[in-house]
């Protein structure tokens, strides 16, 4: 009987990736909600096909406003910072 070296033992028993996911499927229920009531605000005023504009356009707004502005304050770390 050989012993296998290649073997591989995740760290953590819950993949790391998942977490990413998650995330991303939570923003993007947010963001289909309320853009989803913003439009219905603004039904009478504009024709069905400015609506999907304006959809997408709320969806892609909230998605840069969390990935750009609000994660990297909320997620803060310092990368070179040593413990001991």
């Amino acid at each position: 009987m050989g012993v296998h070296s290649n073997v591989h033992i995740p760290k953590e028993s819950w993949p790391y990736w998942t977490w990413f996911a998650i995330e991303f499927f939570i923003v993007m229920a947010v963001a289909a909600l309320s853009s989803r009531e913003v439009v219905r605000m603004f039904e009478q005023t504009f024709d069905p096909a400015m609506q999907n504009w304006v959809f997408f356009g709320i969806i892609g707004a909230i998605y840069l406003a969390w990935y750009i502005g609000i994660r990297p304050l909320v997620f803060k770390r310092k990368i070179l910072e040593t413990r001991y």
